[in-house]
């Protein structure tokens, strides 16, 4: 079994822990000795707005899409401004029958193979077989723009609709038809959001993201785990590993998929035996005690995601801490929401469990992860798709979703591959880096990304003997 460090700066480092089953020799220089000396970093959770005050479910969503079209007009219409200039900028109803005009409005996505609640009442095999579907966009799907007071359809072919979702605050530039929809000759987002300016270079240090530990599923490796914890605890490897690398992760984020799955948990308590009672705690027991290793070596936070004993909208809350009776005895265990927002070593880092990167995919045509955190930014929207296809508070006079600012890192946990790029702004403006964390069950992937220089690489753990 070994671990390979892939694309670290400088030499490469691949060390390998077969010896580790056995006592290690005196002169055994790769046999962990003495302690980790961890690399301290300030850190402040940023997490407020997403914390629900008040949890009151007898609002509509309306309110939710308008305070956002509110917030959003004026970059938007800023953007369209320097994107067109000299191009009147109009509210739908005062759109005229000749000449070309630029509206703002929230984009919706017509599409015929959307599910909807009323298929669940719908016999119909057919159906069925869509509703299985990991996608569900089609070439006839339609865009319609909507603001305060009107609805405009869309059509062109200068118009993105495989690139676009619903709940997009945009700007589209055309001229309108004598069917009355609008000829789109151009579309502008808002951009990027100012960013806080980069912390001065230090010395190298790193946080690691994880995502889907999936512990519960009989298919994933528990070794694979102990790697895991025993690595970023500080004690596998070498001893130059151990000190260049290791040493030097300031922090662990979890994000999200702690467990397989929650169905067990949701069994009512009074009609479940006793074995199956202990069947369902076992999962969280294991995950208490691969969390309690990690507390004890290095600060760490964990947010819920998708299989977790969470709330299901976001931003779901944190995990209540009587989950995890010996990881919450440890001051250095931070019990996040999802989304998370931190700021670490004067970098700030925004991140959610993937399930907002995951709607997007179902209902647009782009097909790399990063590209989608790359639409994130420009829309300056965390999570568009909700609430129409991605379940979500239902907010009255704020949207947290919205990004007021650009983070240096944009994360998303439980894909199902690592990638990564960095995101610079039009004009040498902010540069952001963002991060596909994949699903470390299926993957073995942890992800470092340097403090200082913003470089990211994977870290995989190969539990084969």
């Amino acid at each position: 079994m070994e671990v390979e460090v892939a694309g670290m700066e400088g030499p490469p480092l691949k060390a390998a822990y077969d010896e580790l089953l056995v006592a290690p020799t005196g002169d055994d220089a790769s046999a962990p000795t003495g302690t980790v000396v961890r690399a301290a970093a300030e850190y402040t959770p940023r997490d407020d707005r997403f914390l629900l005050k008040t949890r009151d479910y007898d609002r509509q969503y309306s309110q939710l899409y308008f305070y956002r079209l509110q917030q959003m007009q004026a970059p938007v219409e800023a953007a369209a401004q320097r994107a067109w200039p000299g191009i009147s900028v109009v509210r739908i109803l005062a759109v005229p029958e000749e000449g070309e005009v630029a509206v703002v409005g929230t984009l919706y996505k017509e599409m015929a193979l959307k599910p909807s609640i009323l298929d669940d009442y719908v016999k119909d095999r057919a159906l069925s077989t869509q509703l299985g579907r990991a996608r569900f966009t089609q070439p006839e799907d339609r865009l319609v723009l909507e603001d305060e007071g009107a609805r405009l359809a869309l059509c062109g072919d200068a118009l993105p609709v495989g690139e676009c979702v619903t709940g997009v605050v945009a700007a589209v530039r055309g001229h309108v038809l004598a069917n009355g929809d609008l000829q789109v000759s151009g579309i502008c987002y808002a951009g990027m959001a100012p960013q806080p300016p980069l912390p001065p270079q230090g010395e190298d240090r790193y946080v690691a993201l994880v995502s889907g530990l999936g512990v519960g599923d009989g298919e994933s490796s528990p070794l694979r785990l102990e790697l895991l914890v025993d690595y970023l605890s500080g004690r596998l490897g070498g001893e130059v590993e151990r000190g260049q690398v290791v040493g030097r992760i300031a922090r662990v984020v979890v994000a999200g998929g702690l467990l397989k799955s929650n169905a067990n948990l949701s069994q009512p308590t009074a009609y479940a035996s006793v074995r199956q009672q202990a069947a369902a705690a076992g999962p969280v027991r294991d995950v208490d005690m691969a969390l309690t290793e990690l507390a004890a070596a290095v600060p760490l936070d964990i947010m819920p995601g998708a299989g977790d004993p969470a709330n299901y909208t976001l931003p779901q809350q944190p995990l209540h801490r009587c989950m995890f009776p010996g990881a919450a005895a440890y001051s250095t265990l931070h019990r996040a929401t999802n989304p998370h927002e931190f700021e670490l070593g004067g970098l700030t880092f925004l991140g959610t469990s993937g399930q907002n990167v995951d709607d997007v995919f179902r209902y647009s045509d782009i097909e790399d992860r990063t590209a989608i955190l790359n639409k994130l930014l420009q829309w300056r929207h965390l999570a568009p798709t909700a609430p129409d296809t991605l379940a979500a508070y239902p907010y009255h006079m704020e949207d947290p979703f919205i990004m007021a600012a650009t983070p240096h890192v944009l994360f998303a946990g439980g894909q199902p591959a690592f990638a990564t790029s960095l995101v610079e702004g039009e004009g040498g403006g902010p540069a952001t880096r963002v991060v596909a964390v994949p699903n470390f069950a299926t993957t073995g992937c942890v992800v470092l990304i340097n403090l200082g220089t913003l470089a990211c690489h994977p870290v995989y753990f190969d539990d084969n003997l």
